[in-house]
């Protein structure tokens, strides 16, 4: 029989009995739309983290020293003359102060405090929505100034311009002059939009904080990241006197596309681990699919033997019941598809932090496996049917 022909007499069997066929479905539809939702799931989160770690900036690399004391702290000056070297465009030395109390009026709430250079605006891929970002000689004269994110100003001025304005940092006066456009957060689940941005020098100062240590640094192109990412490890071998191979007591340097890698590492396991579990819920599905067929075949006995007695070959009996269990598993997979896309677009819409995204590789993949699903659980059902002689099957009752 052709292949057409014996599809249309399964659609038949099946919406013979709708109930049953659903039921029957169920496993298969449960376990392709998990994979689909978890797959989609842990693809768009990886894709968001992507984002924020290009969001951090442009060919970038971080410098976290992990040392105590002033043995382990970098100079600003020593930092800066890397400017010189051809594979370092900017650098933006830091230091933070977290749960700062800034007041303006009779409110008071509490921000992270960041003391940097006029650098670290344009490295972050931050923009100003009013007033101006630090200059050199705010640094220079280690002026009283900050630059506010978009969470903490509309915290203290709503929509206004704070331009000009005078709030108190953990009681010292500092005039407002500028306001950052919002921005969301980064890879580490901070955000830029509710900190508060002063010179490095007035921070320092203000907090009595040593030396820096933590830096970021944006190397003149992407062919350079690993050129500039040896010069910064070699200064701070040197800086440090690390004689031995290990330096992870002394300081952590990585760069955008080691955090990238490593993301991809981490999101391709993720992926396995769901994909694996999610077709659990197929394996089960598939045993159902034998259940019912095997019940199918005792309550078909009779048809079974009426076709043998006329000619039919055992491969066309065994054709018939495996495509028949092919097209209950490919149902099951589409409506599975159809729940999976319906769960993956209304996610993000329900749960902010939440991103989804559905690729049709995977979508087809997993309707593919449903297929495959159904065909090998329908192999035993198919052959049993195949099996029956014909006057055993002719006197079933």
């Amino acid at each position: 029989m052709k292949i057409l022909e014996l599809i249309g007499m399964a659609l038949r069997t099946v919406i013979s009995s709708p109930m049953r066929t659903m039921l029957t479905m169920l496993g298969v539809i449960i376990g392709v739309s998990s994979v689909v939702t978890l797959v989609s799931y842990a693809q768009g989160t990886s894709s968001a983290v992507e984002e924020q770690i290009s969001s951090l900036g442009t060919n970038l690399v971080v410098v976290n020293l992990l040392g105590a004391g002033r043995a382990t702290q970098l100079d600003y000056d020593e930092l800066m003359q890397f400017e010189q070297f051809p594979e370092f465009n900017k650098i933006a030395p830091v230091v933070t102060r977290a749960n700062s109390n800034v007041r303006y009026d009779r409110t008071t709430a509490s921000y992270t405090v960041i003391g940097t250079n006029d650098r670290y605006m344009e490295m972050n891929k931050a923009e100003l929505e009013s007033g101006r970002f630090l200059s050199e000689s705010d640094l220079e004269y280690r002026s009283n100034v900050v630059v506010l994110g978009s969470d903490v100003a509309k915290k203290y001025f709503g929509f206004l311009d704070p331009t000009g304005e005078q709030v108190k940092i953990d009681g010292v006066v500092f005039t407002v002059i500028g306001k950052l456009a919002p921005k969301g957060k980064n890879i580490s689940g901070t955000s830029i939009d509710s900190t508060v941005i002063m010179p490095l020098e007035t921070a320092r100062r203000q907090y009595k904080l040593g030396g820096i240590s933590s830096t970021y640094i944006e190397a003149a192109s992407k062919n350079d990241i690993d050129t500039a990412q040896a010069t910064i490890e070699q200064y701070l071998k040197y800086k440090f006197k690390i004689t031995s191979g290990d330096t992870s007591a002394y300081y952590q340097v990585l760069n955008q596309n080691e955090m990238v890698a490593t993301q991809n590492s981490v999101s391709q396991q993720m992926n396995y681990l769901l994909i694996g579990i999610a077709c659990i819920s197929l394996v089960v599905g598939g045993i159902g699919i034998m259940n019912i067929m095997l019940v199918t075949v005792s309550e078909r006995t009779r048809e079974i033997g009426i076709r043998k007695s006329i000619g039919a070959k055992r491969r066309s009996i065994l054709s018939q019941f495996l495509v028949e269990s092919a097209v209950i598993s490919g149902l099951g997979g589409i409506v599975g598809l159809i729940l999976a896309y319906a769960i993956s677009t209304a996610l993000p819409y329900f749960v902010e932090s939440i991103t989804t995204k559905l690729e049709p590789a995977v979508a087809g993949g997993a309707f593919l496996f449903s297929v495959v699903v159904g065909v090998i659980f329908g192999l035993y059902p198919a052959y049993k049917a195949a099996r029956l002689r014909p006057i055993d099957a002719l006197r079933f009752d």
